[in-house]
């Protein structure tokens, strides 16, 4: 006969059903109350539920398991026994709180009751027992107040009314000054607003109460801040969230008791000292609403001097136990102490760091440990200025976290106006629908950038990345009235000039300057990250454009560029019109005279950005966007860059309408580009190798290669790679230097990947363009697909946005069949990924697994492909597939 499955386990002193490693059971807080139990800390006893019965509440139309019933009923009669008091029993009463508990912690997310099973019959009996009428009627109110809120949905703005009201009437200041007396009219009231809102009286059945606490903690899984969490932390909705059932211990009893959370390190800093805060005479929810100041911790000796004793001793002998930094939630009832949460602590990046670090030199924990306990997507935190964890926000609207820091300016509609505010000394933040590469010249001197539309591998967004920026994009809310020069949000109206900030970490518009603090990277950051580069296999190369990113780069541990986009620099001032006299010239000759002045501007370019990355290679893609992009669209603009051009408006307006296309991205760009005009290729070529040469002759190690963008056929690259290499064969014999000629291309194109072997055969290199290999391979336009992609991934049709994570199923699969064809062909193919994805550390780790040599990304997310890397190492190894 088949056992039942078991939902309920036990914990009380000294001995608990569960242990720390039952987590996925149990949940974070279940299985550590168990742990703290087996560990001999003083916990008041109580029962889990497990994870289990909630997935199973959800699956079958909000039931109860068979069994769960009968189970805690069992387990409360158990806790009855152990406590000496009975659940409901009017003369001798239990009171319970019911708590939820994630196997992944989520602070706040969902909900919580104290003081379960008051009622009119049991709150004389409480009073009896303590003699301490105020306290009492204090633990009622509170309770009506929670079960009110958390389960019959009557809003805590209601009982809040009521509570301030009553101590303006009465003269209160805090809570805590209220009388018996006033406390006992706050209960009436109390009850009087739930029978309104509701219909029905407030439940005075503990049975009841019980049921219905429970149902409500399953309920808040799946709460909006539930969700949002679950969402930003990539914590699968399927795990769902234990209840926990706990004997009640009060910290609201008098001056002889109080509550607390405390920290066994700083979780800011990651200082090593015992950090925390204290209230006399409260409960839990004090400390965190912020209702009255609380002490700091190390006051509470001066109190409790026995209890704070405890607790230090208690938290020195966890953190040996959990070899971790350690939040710990705690109360004082009658000057005993009670430990009521252990669990891993919350901490800025700049913490995590110095305490992994600290606790290998502690030789509590293994280097491995160490860089396995940083999560890469921490380290933006340290790489730019961040808003002010303790500053107030009023939030106007929510895009996507296109690249991260913060920022606050004044807001600018264009880069004209960007321009002149830097000019004088002043903020811009570059609001648009969208940017274009003319807006270059505004987004470099802007703070940050917002855009309406837009994903998180737009224009904007990569640009952003690039230059170290914060950019928020997709913020659909936002309506932008030119002619008027604001913006509106709702009724909300933000003119040129009104300051805002952007938090470019959660997609924030916040109305107003708000506070920033300095990243600041330490001697503990360089430690952590040379452990993580002795273990990882991918090498990180940036995507840098200038030398000044080249050198960015550098500093952040690149080793090498993987994608310098030469496109970029046409862009700007004392080049855009030689760009313009090319694209508008009506024949070869023409084209050549305007290719003639960029040349040795190129040159420059490329002189410079070599010189930066000297010793290391740089991977130059020629030029890759169809000519229409460098040309002007409005009459405005056109007739401005007509009269620099001293030609005809018309002359330039009917060459855009020559070049426009329905559908660019899959248009005349590219290679395509290059062999119809292969004098523009040849030209970038030439300035490649001439600034090569003159390096290499001033014993510069100089180290291009020459990237050809969306090549699909085997004959375009031959077209191109011919040109390339005639061309490097030339320069070394008018400069009399041998030069290093290696051609590649970019695989961004299905057929690419499908016809790798083939490709291969003249390739030196592959380096997987993912931002268009996924818009080819899924159909989605990165600049619209922002306007679904929020709904496709929250109702699961993706699992993530694919341009910010890779879809492995999809484009992973293509990625691997060009790996493995063109390497059967080329055994020393070098391949790698200059995609935005190269920054993603899901993405990175897929790029371990798939052999890639390297992955390429913006200078700033260098830092967290190394770490990424380290991770996927250890990864592998643990699993034993190394």
């Amino acid at each position: 006969m088949a056992t039942a499955k078991k939902y309920v386990y036990f914990f009380g002193p000294g001995k608990a059903d569960g242990t720390a490693k039952m987590k996925n059971l149990l949940g974070g807080k279940g299985a550590n109350l168990a742990e703290m139990c087996n560990l001999g800390c003083p916990v008041p006893a109580g029962f889990t539920i497990t994870t289990e019965a909630c997935v199973y509440y959800f699956e079958n139309g909000e039931k109860w398991p068979k069994g769960l019933k009968e189970e805690v009923a069992k387990q409360m009669a158990r806790l009855e026994k152990m406590m000496g008091r009975q659940f409901g029993n009017p003369a001798n009463p239990l009171l319970c709180s019911v708590r939820s508990g994630a196997r992944a912690s989520m602070p706040g997310m969902m909900d919580t009751v104290l003081n379960l099973g008051l009622n009119d019959q049991t709150l004389p009996a409480l009073i009896n027992m303590t003699g301490n009428a105020r306290f009492a009627y204090d633990s009622y109110r509170r309770f009506i107040a929670m079960f009110g809120d958390v389960v019959l949905g009557v809003k805590k703005a209601v009982f809040d009314h009521i509570l301030e009201s009553k101590k303006q009437k009465t003269g209160a200041k805090f809570d805590a000054d209220l009388t018996a007396e006033s406390l006992a009219e706050i209960v009436e009231d109390f009850k009087g607003a739930v029978k309104e809102k509701t219909g029905k009286p407030f439940p005075q059945d503990p049975q009841i109460q019980l049921t219905m606490a429970i149902n409500a903690v399953f309920g808040s899984w799946n709460n909006q801040r539930a969700k949002d969490y679950r969402k930003l932390y990539n914590i699968p909705v399927t795990w769902g969230t234990a209840v926990n059932v706990q004997s009640m211990v009060f910290g609201n009893m008098g001056n002889d008791s109080g509550t607390g959370v405390a920290f066994t390190r700083d979780p800011s800093t990651g200082e090593h000292r015992f950090f925390g805060e204290f209230l006399v005479n409260a409960q839990g929810e004090d400390v965190v609403a912020g209702i009255r100041t609380p002490m700091h911790v190390d006051g509470m000796a001066k109190v409790f001097p026995e209890a704070a004793k405890d607790l230090l001793n208690i938290a020195v002998k966890l953190e040996k136990h959990y070899r971790d930094m350690l939040d710990l939630e705690f109360t004082v009832q009658n000057k005993k102490l009670y430990m009521l949460q252990a669990r891993v602590g919350k901490r800025t990046a700049a913490s995590a760091v110095r305490i992994a670090v600290d606790m290998v030199k502690e030789k509590m924990i293994s280097k491995k440990e160490a860089v396995k306990r940083i999560e890469p997507s921490q380290l933006d935190q340290l790489l730019h200025p961040m808003i002010d964890p303790k500053a107030k926000r009023v939030v106007l609207a929510k895009g996507l976290p296109a690249s991260p820091g913060a920022a606050v300016g004044q807001v600018v509609f264009s880069s004209s106006e960007a321009r002149l505010l830097a000019e004088q000394g002043r903020h811009p933040i570059l609001v648009r629908y969208e940017t274009s590469p003319e807006d270059l010249s505004g987004m470099s001197v802007s703070q940050g950038i917002l855009t309406v539309h837009g994903g998180m591998t737009s224009h904007a967004a990569v640009v952003a990345r690039g230059m170290g920026k914060c950019c928020i994009s997709g913020a659909g809310e936002i309506k932008i009235d030119e002619v008027h020069r604001v913006f509106h949000v709702g009724k909300t109206v933000v003119a040129a000039g009104d300051w805002i900030t952007l938090d470019g970490s959660s997609g924030q518009v916040i109305l107003g300057k708000t506070p920033l603090v300095d990243p600041i990277l330490s001697g503990y950051f360089d430690t952590l990250m040379g452990w993580a580069d002795s273990m990882r296999k991918l090498g990180v190369r940036a995507n840098a454009d200038t030398p000044e990113d080249a050198a960015i780069a550098r500093g952040f541990g690149a080793a090498g560029i993987g994608l310098c986009r030469t496109e970029h620099m046409f862009f700007a001032k004392d080049r855009i019109l030689a760009v313009r006299e090319m694209i508008i010239a009506n024949n070869k000759e023409a084209r050549m005279k305007a290719l003639r002045k960029l040349l040795p501007m190129q040159r420059s370019d490329f002189k410079g950005i070599l010189k930066a990355m000297e010793g290391f290679p740089v991977t130059i893609r020629l030029l890759d966007p169809p000519l229409h992009e460098f040309l002007p669209k409005t009459h405005e603009q056109i007739d401005r860059v007509a009269h620099e051009m001293g030609i005809p408006a018309r002359d330039v307006e009917s060459r855009a309408e020559q070049l426009h296309e329905a559908n660019p991205m899959l248009g005349h760009r590219g290679c395509r580009l290059g062999i119809t005009y292969m004098e523009i290729y040849e030209m970038q070529a030439r300035a490649i190798f001439e600034a090569t040469a003159e390096l290499l002759k001033k014993k510069v190690k100089a180290l291009p290669e020459v990237m050809i963008p969306l090549v699909g056929t085997l004959k375009e690259l031959e077209l191109c790679k011919e040109m390339v290499v005639r061309v490097g064969k030339e320069v070394e014999k008018q400069r009399g230097i041998k030069l290093p000629i290696i051609v590649g291309t970019m695989i961004e194109l299905p057929r690419a990947a499908l016809c790798a072997d083939s490709i291969a055969k003249e390739a030196a290199f592959f380096s997987f363009g993912t931002n268009d290999l996924t818009q080819t391979t899924l159909g989605l336009s990165r600049d619209d697909a922002g306007t679904f992609l929020p709904a496709y991934v929250e109702k699961g049709v993706f699992p993530e946005d694919p341009f910010v994570s890779i879809d492995e199923e999809g484009v992973g699969q293509l990625m691997q069949i060009g790996v493995e064809k063109g390497r059967k062909v080329n055994p020393k193919l070098k391949v790698g990924i200059c995609g935005e994805h190269g920054g993603d550390p899901r993405s990175v780790s897929l790029c371990h697994r798939l052999g890639l040599d390297y992955v390429s990304c913006s200078p700033y997310r260098i830092p967290i492909a190394r770490l990424a890397a380290a991770h996927a190492s250890i990864g592998e190894a643990s699993s034993g597939t190394a």
